[in-house]
C-alpha cells in the first residue's frame, strides 16, 4: 500500500478539505486528489464524499481511518528502529554477570538518558560477525588478533582490565589464604567446565595455565553458576578462577571463599569493538566514557597474554 496516499488521506481527513490537505503536506490540490483517487481505486471504496464546505468521510471512510493511523505509527516505529540516535544502542556483553554488564551499567548510571538493547553472543567470531553486519553497534570482547588483523573497518579497543581471582570451599587447602601468587596455584586442581575450546576465554585461561604451571580442568557437562558453586563449596580438591567482579552469590553455608591473586595479578582483559562508519551518538559517549575511565597504560604488576599487550 503507498503510504504516501495512507498519509494524505489521513491529513484530508483531519482537515476537512483537500485544499488544507495539500497546504500542510506542501503538495498541490491535484496531487491530493490524485493519492486519493487511486487509494479509492486501491481499495475499491469512496472514502470521502465532497461537500460545499470541503470533504467528509464515507462510512468506509471512518472504517478505514484507524488503520490508516496505525500504517503509519508503524512506519514510524520502523523508521525509529533504524535510525542511529533515535533507536537503542545495540551493545554485546559476553555474560550478564560478567565484568563488562557492570562496566556498562555504570555507563548507563553516567547517560540516564540513553536507551540500551544489551545482548549476549556466544563468541568473539560472533560478535565480529554481527559488528560487522550492523546487526550490534558494539561488543565487549577479549581479542585475541592483532589489530591489524582484524576485519576492514572494525575498531578495538582495550578498555578494561579485570583481576582474576581463585575461588574455593572452606576445606580446600588454600581456602585460609589472604592472597596468593599465581604460581602457588600449581599441582592443584581447577575446574571451569564453562571453557570451550576455540572461544577467547578458553585461549585466555590456556595462556595463563601454560605461564604459570596451572592445571585447568574443562571436563564434564557445564551445568551453570549454581551447580559449580555446589561443587566447589562441597570440594577439598577442586577450585575455580572467576572475574573479580563476577556478580555471583550463594547460601551462607557454602562459605566460599574468593582470594585474590598477586605478584603478578593476571588481568582478563575487556576491548570494546565496534564499526569506525557507525554514526550512533550513543556509540561515541560510550567510548569517550570508556576512555576517560581507562588507564593510559596496563599496570606493571600484572599479566596478561601477549596478544593482548
Amino acid at each position: 500500500m503507498d503510504l504516501a496516499a495512507v498519509r494524505t488521506f489521513v491529513t484530508a481527513a483531519e482537515e476537512g478539505r483537500f485544499q488544507d490537505a495539500a497546504a500542510a503536506l506542501a503538495v498541490t490540490q491535484q496531487a491530493v486528489s490524485k493519492r486519493i483517487a487511486a487509494l479509492e481505486k486501491e481499495l475499491a471504496v469512496r472514502l470521502f464524499t465532497r461537500t460545499a464546505r470541503g470533504v467528509r468521510l464515507t462510512i468506509d471512510g471512518q472504517a478505514f481511518l484507524p488503520h490508516a493511523r496505525a500504517l503509519l505509527d508503524a512506519e514510524d516505529r520502523a523508521v525509529a528502529s533504524v535510525r542511529p540516535g533515535r533507536r537503542a544502542l545495540r551493545v554485546d556483553v559476553i555474560g550478564r554477570r560478567l565484568a563488562p554488564a557492570d562496566v556498562l551499567r555504570a555507563f548507563h548510571r553516567a547517560h540516564p538518558g540513553t536507551e540500551l538493547d544489551v545482548v549476549t553472543l556466544f563468541d568473539v567470531k560472533e560478535a565480529l560477525a554481527a559488528v560487522r553486519s550492523g546487526t550490534i553497534d558494539a561488543s565487549f570482547r577479549a581479542v585475541t588478533a592483532p589489530a591489524g588483523r582484524l576485519p576492514e573497518g572494525i575498531a578495538a579497543a582495550r578498555v578494561h582490565d579485570e583481576p582474576v581471582q581463585l575461588l574455593t570451599g572452606p576445606r580446600h587447602p588454600l581456602a585460609g589464604a589472604r592472597a596468593l601468587t599465581p604460581d602457588r596455584l600449581a599441582g592443584h586442581r581447577i575446574w571451569m567446565p564453562g571453557l570451550v575450546p576455540g572461544t577467547e576465554w578458553a585461549d585466555y585461561y590456556d595462556a595463563l595455565a601454560a605461564a604459570f604451571g596451572l592445571t585447568i580442568e574443562a571436563t564434564g557437562p557445564d551445568f551453570g553458576t549454581d551447580p559449580l558453586l555446589d561443587t566447589i563449596a562441597e570440594s577439598a580438591a577442586l577450585a575455580t578462577l572467576v572475574g573479580a567482579q563476577t556478580r555471583l552469590v550463594w547460601p551462607a553455608h557454602q562459605d566460599l571463599r574468593r582470594i585474590p591473586l598477586r605478584d603478578p595479578t593476571p588481568v582478563y582483559p575487556h576491548s570494546l569493538l565496534w564499526r569506525t562508519d557507525n554514526p550512533h551518538p550513543a556509540l561515541t559517549a560510550l567510548r569517550t566514557h570508556l576512555d576517560t575511565g581507562r588507564r593510559s597504560s596496563p599496570d606493571a604488576g600484572t599479566w596478561t597474554p601477549h596478544w593482548a599487550r
